[in-house]
Formats: C-alpha cells, sequence, structure tokens
C-alpha cells in the first residue's frame, strides 16, 4: 500500500523536544548543564517563544530538565525517560547529533518474519527513508507483530516508539542490535543517494515490550558517509 509522502510528521515544539532529550541521553547535555536563554533557544529553532516553552514543558515532565524561575534551564539528566531510541541510534558524521526525522514509504501486512518466530501470526511492515537534520541518511524496514493493533499511516508517528506507547500501550523496554554491512535493498528511494545493492551499514534490531515477549524487528541500512550508528550505556 502506497503511504502519504508526509504522514505523522511530528509537530514543531515536539521535534525540540525529541532534539533535547535525544542531546540528554546521549550525554552532550550534561546534569547540571544550563541551557541557553529561551529567547536565543526560540530564534536557533525558527519558532515563537510559546511554542519552544511548549517543549521545554514536555521535557521537564519527562524529568530531564529542571526549570527554575528568574534563573533558567538546567539539566537533571538520567536516562530513566530518555527512552530506547535515544541510547541506540544514528548520528550525523562529521559532528554527531542530528534531529532525526522519517518518511513513510510503504505500509502493509503479512506472515510474520523469522525473527519473531516465537510469536507466529501475523506481522505489519513499514518502510521508511530516515533522515538526520533534513539529510537522508538511511532506509529501514521494520516489522511489528499484529497482536498489538491495527495500523494506518495516517496515525504513524516520525517517533514510532513514541506511537507505540500513545496508541497502541507497547513500551519497547528492551533491544538487542547486531552491527554490520550488507547491501541497500532495491526499494530504496533515489534520494537517499547510494544505489541498490552498494554496500550500507546495516543495524538488525530485535526489541521486546514490557512483558518481555519479541514486538519488533527491524533492519536499517545507513549510508556511513552521512551516519554512524551510535550506543551509550547508562
Amino acid at each position: 500500500m502506497s503511504a502519504d509522502p508526509h504522514p505523522g510528521a511530528l509537530p514543531a515544539y515536539l521535534r525540540i523536544a525529541e532534539r533535547l532529550t535525544i542531546e540528554i541521553g546521549a550525554g552532550r547535555l550534561a546534569a547540571g548543564d544550563r541551557l541557553p536563554p529561551e529567547r536565543r533557544m526560540a530564534a536557533q529553532n525558527g519558532v515563537s517563544m510559546m511554542t519552544l516553552r511548549k517543549a521545554l514543558a514536555v521535557v521537564a515532565e519527562r524529568g530531564l530538565i529542571e526549570r527554575r524561575q528568574g534563573s533558567g534551564n538546567y539539566v537533571r539528566g538520567g536516562a530513566r525517560n530518555v527512552g530506547t531510541y535515544a541510547l541506540f541510534r544514528l548520528e550525523a558524521v562529521p559532528g554527531g547529533g542530528g534531529l532525526p526525522t522519517a518518511r513513510l514509504l510503504s505500509l502493509d501486512e503479512g506472515p510474520s518474519p523469522e525473527a519473531l518466530s516465537d510469536m507466529p501470526g501475523r506481522a505489519w511492515r513499514i518502510r521508511r527513508l530516515r533522515a538526520l537534520d533534513g539529510v537522508p541518511v538511511a532506509v529501514e524496514e521494520i516489522w511489528l507483530h499484529a497482536r498489538y493493533g491495527t495500523l494506518k499511516a495516517s496515525h504513524l508517528s516520525e517517533s514510532l516508539y513514541r506511537f507505540y506507547r500513545e496508541r497502541l500501550s507497547l513500551d519497547i523496554l528492551r533491544a538487542e542490535d547486531r552491527v554490520s554491512v550488507g547491501p541497500l535493498p532495491d526499494w530504496a528511494p533515489t534520494e537517499l543517494g547510494p544505489l541498490p545493492g552498494d554496500t550500507m551499514g546495516l543495524v538488525e534490531r530485535l526489541a521486546f515490550d514490557q512483558y518481555g515477549k519479541p514486538a519488533e524487528a527491524s533492519r536499517t541500512w545507513f549510508d556511513p558517509a552521512r551516519a554512524r550508528y551510535h550506543a551509550r550505556v547508562p
């Protein structure tokens, strides 16, 4: 099934909140660090003060920053609420970081793949083009077991783990990643740059739900000239 090219795009305040969460999860913003003044942050992100403060409120609700009246915003740190995506992810080359976004390429349903053999049945296949700060860096193929519910392209968010939690009551609490290399699949869009068959970095992931059951299997092919795999152990 073909998908709308921009379904589930996060609103500006959530993109800012996700960026800050990732920076804290990666340790680039350490406990005790003071964030830049709010007016400067709003200008840097091209948003209004209202939008910025909405983003900061989200990060504060996650327990990652402390907003001190008359003093500013300070990082509290701690990995409790940064999420799996902030600890195991792609980041931009050479400087690291980069706001992750995704464009849905296709969504369909089929037999559960071998990686989810402990949960036979049906699964949803999600194919996406991934970008960092607007630059395409990877494609991914994700299989989510159908036991968690029905998926529609219009419902999927750029932040899949957030979507899983908020719409499917599925929390990804653990993931096992295997990093290697592999040929780019033939369904990859030309805008990625490399051609089908070119050797790419490859991350194969098996993710588990809050009950310890395999929930999601994925493969991500990334361009090592533009991105690198980053893992951080708390």
